[in-house]
């Protein structure tokens, strides 16, 4: 197992143009799919990346990759363009074959972001989108791309609303995700007792804990506070405080970043 600690400033460092379009190199694919959903009782939508010369002669990991409050399957590729960030490092050889999985996270029967984003019902959704990730959108990757199915080979990491799901359905799931990162985890995250309520069996099985902010986040106190447990006990994790507020920057370099240290 591979556990990393602390604060480095390393973690920072991006390469010029990462997020930048580059010529003359091969570019991977996104495309949107739909699967039936039991959880919800009807069809979903989910964008999926496959990286360039991907191959039903190869198997891959997965990489879920969920969105914040007021997103939904469209808003990692409208805002933060993670076919050009991971095209990019598969150019300079720096990522493990990878497909990436965009989910829509509010699993309800109207998804759509719209009206007010912070009724009761929708908050409610993305409690429920654990069931329809865990038992209907992992199924459906996992039947219809070359895909590796074991924890090993299996991560999730998200933004704002979705690092909060990243924390609280992959420590709770353990047994089905060994990488999982949260970028400006927002109050949807659960206390860290409730997250971690065995320090020692977590860090026995965690491969890779991110955890993410910027400096000027209002929402800062979440990560604060989660870091905070994490140190006390033990628990290996990566902690990057950077300099930004609740925004793209900070969470296309959490991508960045993350996506190079998993499988």
């Amino acid at each position: 197992m591979r556990t990393l600690n602390g604060n480095n400033p390393k973690y920072l460092t991006q390469k010029p143009g990462y997020d930048q379009e580059r010529e003359g190199i091969a570019r991977g694919e996104i495309r949107t799919i739909e699967y039936p959903s039991a959880t919800v009782g009807n069809t979903r939508k989910a964008r999926v990346y496959t990286p360039p010369g991907y191959s039903s002669a190869e198997k891959y990991s997965v990489l879920y990759l969920l969105h914040g409050i007021g997103g939904d399957e469209d808003e990692w590729y409208t805002h933060g363009k993670p076919q050009i960030i991971l095209d990019n490092l598969y150019a300079d050889l720096l990522l493990k074959p990878m497909i990436v999985v965009l989910p829509n996270g509010r699993a309800m029967l109207n998804d759509r972001a719209e009206g007010d984003i912070f009724a009761p019902d929708k908050v409610q959704a993305f409690e429920t989108f654990e069931s329809d990730l865990l038992n209907d959108l992992i199924p459906y990757i996992e039947a219809n791309y070359s895909v590796l199915t074991d924890r090993m080979h299996r991560a999730l990491a998200g933004l704002s609303m979705g690092g909060g799901q990243s924390l609280n359905m992959g420590l709770s799931h353990l047994d089905r995700f060994a990488w999982i990162g949260a970028f400006s985890p927002a109050p949807n995250t659960k206390e860290p007792e409730l997250l971690v309520p065995d320090p020692q069996q977590t860090s026995a099985t965690l491969s890779l804990l991110w955890l993410s902010c910027g400096d000027r986040d209002s929402l800062k106190y979440v990560s604060d506070r989660t870091h905070a447990y994490f140190a006390e006990h033990a628990v290996p994790h990566i902690w990057v405080e950077e300099q930004g507020d609740h925004d793209w920057p900070v969470w296309k370099n959490g991508l960045y970043q993350f996506s190079q240290l998993i499988f």
